[in-house]
């Protein structure tokens, strides 16, 4: 038993709760989460994993910042934080040209100057946890949408790849976004009543 992959699955399900949460506290979790999976996927091969690994690091500092940034003063002078909300319709075509280049320009390194024996699945999973990463810092519900897709895709994957703690986590994952999407939906239409 890998016990580094067990201990990143443990933090991976703490980080996971505090998402469905809609808690701010997954920020910090999400800095010691990547940093764990950064040797695991490196020694595994899934070298566009390894590296989306270095995005999530950055990411959940934005992440942070932008949630933080959120707590401001309503009306009343209560304490608020950002809100959870939709994606704006005119974001949907840049995230999808986004989308395109990074999975195109993951792929064409993979294939070019790595190993990697599953370059387009893994280029896959890693452009769209771009994006997802990306919506989840802004708030966005559909984040929940792009995850799904991201953990059904990588639960497959990393069956393939023997990584079964890891894949059986990105099953829970896939089956806890969608819950995830359905209580942010709830917390969003309840946010928007006041």
């Amino acid at each position: 038993m890998n016990y580094l992959e067990l201990c990143g699955v443990v933090i991976g399900l703490v980080y996971l709760w505090l998402e469905y949460r809609a808690s701010i506290y997954l920020w910090i979790v999400g800095i010691i989460m990547p940093a764990i999976y950064l040797f695991i996927y490196y020694n595994a091969g899934l070298y566009a994993d390894f590296g989306i690994n270095i995005y999530y690091l950055l990411a959940a500092a934005y992440g942070w910042v932008v949630w933080m940034g959120g707590n401001r003063r309503n009306a009343k002078g209560q304490k608020t934080e950002l809100p959870i909300t939709r994606s704006p319709l005119k974001l949907y075509l840049p995230l999808t040209v986004v989308f395109v280049i990074a999975l195109v320009g993951i792929a064409w390194v993979l294939i070019n100057y790595t190993d990697s024996t599953v370059p387009w699945w893994d280029s896959f999973t890693t452009a769209l946890s771009i994006i997802g990463m990306w919506m989840l810092a802004r708030k966005y519900v559909e984040q929940w949408i792009a995850w799904i897709l991201v953990d059904v895709v990588s639960s497959g994957l990393y069956l393939y790849k023997e990584l079964y703690l890891t894949a059986i986590l990105y099953g829970l994952y896939a089956i806890i976004a969608i819950f995830g999407y359905l209580k942010w939906k709830k917390l969003m239409i309840a946010n928007e009543a006041y």
